[in-house]
């Protein structure tokens, strides 16, 4: 669905702007005739790296006001300050997932937003959480969910986006991969698989939430188009890319757990060390586990269950990146 073709136009308050979907989705928003508003840090990005004027170039068409998502004032006085807004979009997410800057973002800067949304007279927000949510046993996990479920009990009207695994967190190898390394693999590569989906595509359905009825009051789980894929297979679509024998390296997981665990004991002398535990249990996580429907029933993701959008493929991104046509964003936190 696109509203492209609607008249109306709303005034959308969307959170996380910056971020590579968070830019995406001002894009659809503002192409579907909306009028954006976002807030940004002084300095945005990886490593405080944009200037304000770089992200208001980022940010074409819409209206960007730079501040502390923390600061309950900025948030009163220069956001929530004039005209209302129809709806809140959040692409919002903590940088590293840390246990501080969970709680600090993915719960409590969202629900500073959502108590003046609702005091402002806002109707409905869209959130972007996560797929792994579903089976939580990381601090950003329950983070999300607590938040989750003080929307859904909002009365606002609402969506809650649950996307698979993004492309820009699974092209970490490509590089590697280029200078004659090894691709590396857990296990057999075959632990996890997933249904990657694109910014583009993944933002476009965050903004059809807006407009479709059947989006709406939900939890929705959404992947790219299928089928699922595993590590091994990226590899190997990797290496025929680059026309190069498959060369590949076997990680146990539980390394990942061990260095957690090691890490969790330093911890108790130098603490921030305990911080950096949690990093290597989030990577443990994802090591082990599939970005895909959870059938609670089995326990065990389904691939068949999870809902498909868009048209764009992890092979086609991969084939850009090595073309040199497309260059990925690098993340705060990298699996590799």
């Amino acid at each position: 669905m696109n509203d492209s073709s609607t008249s109306e136009t709303r005034r959308i308050l969307v959170l996380g702007g910056t971020g590579t979907i968070g830019r995406a989705t001002v894009a659809a928003l503002v192409g579907r005739g909306h009028q954006v508003v976002c807030i940004a840090r002084p300095k945005a990005g990886s490593g405080g790296k944009l200037t304000q004027e770089k992200t208001t170039q980022l940010l074409d068409g819409a209206e960007v006001r730079f501040g502390n998502i923390s600061d309950s004032t900025f948030l009163t006085e220069k956001v929530f300050d004039d005209q209302p807004f129809h709806a809140v979009v959040s692409c919002l997410a903590s940088r590293t997932g840390e246990p501080k800057d969970a709680w600090a973002i993915d719960y409590q800067a969202h629900m500073d937003v959502l108590a003046l949304a609702k005091e402002s007279g806002v109707q409905q927000m869209v959130l972007l959480s996560a797929i792994c949510v579903q089976k939580p046993r990381l601090v950003f996990q329950h983070a999300k969910l607590q938040f989750e479920t003080a929307l859904t009990e909002s009365g606002l009207t609402y969506s809650i986006v649950r996307p698979t695994a993004y492309f820009k967190s699974l092209v970490g190898q490509v590089d590697r991969v280029k200078q004659g390394k090894s691709f590396l693999l857990f296990g057999d590569g075959k632990l996890t698989a997933c249904k990657p989906i694109s910014d583009a595509d993944l933002a476009n359905y965050l903004a059809d939430c807006l407009r479709d009825v059947s989006l709406q009051n939900k939890i929705l789980p959404i992947g790219g188009p299928g089928p699922a894929i595993t590590l091994l297979e990226q590899g190997e679509y990797l290496f025929k890319l680059l026309d190069r024998e498959p060369k590949f390296k076997s990680v146990p997981a539980s390394l990942l757990s061990r260095i957690a665990a090691i890490l969790d004991g330093l911890g108790k002398i130098v603490p921030p060390l305990a911080a950096k535990a949690e990093l290597a249990r989030i990577g443990h996580y994802y090591a082990t586990e599939s970005m895909l429907v959870l059938n609670p029933d089995t326990g065990l993701y389904d691939a068949d269950a999870t809902p498909e959008t868009g048209s764009d493929t992890l092979f086609d991104y991969i084939q850009q990146l090595v073309d040199g046509s497309e260059t990925a964003d690098r993340v705060d936190y990298d699996l590799f």
